[in-house]
């Protein structure tokens, strides 16, 4: 691995850890030197991933800014300062068409996906302008530029963050902090298997044929996305090898155009 793609000495928090890109996340930055802050709601995946990578977890639930706010601050202590956020902590939220969808489960959906996103902007911002350095990573999704039926809630949530990464990127900008979005698509895994079972009991489609359908056939690749590869392209943003790339957005989608 070139220097450039190295992360030593770097501290990094990942919310969203203890699972799927997160996790994967966490272990390709450590691989790359970084002591890795794995958060997320439930303390046991996570603490199973930091005894595994040599980090440290942190219980929060991110839609809770009292949690956000003391998580950042322990993270904090242990070398003084935060050099990486991947903001990856967010769920699929309802699966329904807009004129049925329980609203409950939109507005929680948005206070994790969105209004929790930015609990730990505000932190990583104020931390990372005082030492006037820092990558800033927002995990949007493909959904995040390009509408999806029965997705409101979430799409809603993922246009947003794009529009606050190029908002932030100006801002941080002058004092040497860098924030850009990643865009995945079908990502394989626990999540994945979730969303297709509920789309098929609200469809009365079989899992393989909306699979099929909706997310490999229509991939250039003919195949999901593996959780690690978006690990790889959060590590470009974290590391040096993007030193001069702000405001930016990258589509992890398996050729899904």
């Amino acid at each position: 691995m070139s220097n450039s793609a190295r992360l030593d000495g770097k501290l990094a928090v990942i919310t969203g850890g203890g699972s799927g890109i997160g996790e994967a996340s966490a272990r390709i930055f450590a691989e790359a030197g970084a002591r890795v802050v794995v958060t997320g709601r439930r303390i046991e995946p996570l603490q199973r991933v930091a005894d595994e990578i040599g980090g440290h977890a942190i219980a929060c639930d991110v839609s809770d800014q009292t949690q956000v706010r003391a998580m950042f601050a322990k993270a904090l202590e242990i070398t003084g300062k935060v050099d990486v956020l991947l903001n990856n902590a967010g769920g699929p939220g309802p699966i329904a068409p807009v004129s049925t969808v329980d609203m409950a489960e939109w507005v929680a959906c948005m206070n994790t996906n969105l209004v929790g996103a930015m609990y730990a902007l505000q932190e990583a911002a104020r931390i990372m302008s005082a030492q006037k350095s820092g990558s800033i990573i927002n995990m949007s999704s493909l959904m995040g530029i390009q509408g999806y039926p029965m997705r409101s809630a979430y799409v809603a949530s993922k246009f947003a963050l794009i529009g606050i990464t190029e908002t932030m990127a100006r801002e941080l900008g002058p004092v040497g902090v860098r924030v850009n979005a990643l865009m995945p698509g079908a990502v394989s895994g626990e999540n994945m298997d979730r969303i297709l079972k509920r789309r098929s009991q609200a469809e009365g489609r079989p899992v393989g044929e909306i699979e099929r359908e909706n997310y490999t056939d229509v991939a250039a690749l003919k195949r999901w996305v593996a959780p690690e590869e978006v690990g790889y392209a959060a590590l470009y943003y974290a590391s040096d090898l993007s030193s001069a790339v702000t405001g930016d957005k990258m589509k992890v989608d398996c050729g899904r155009f």
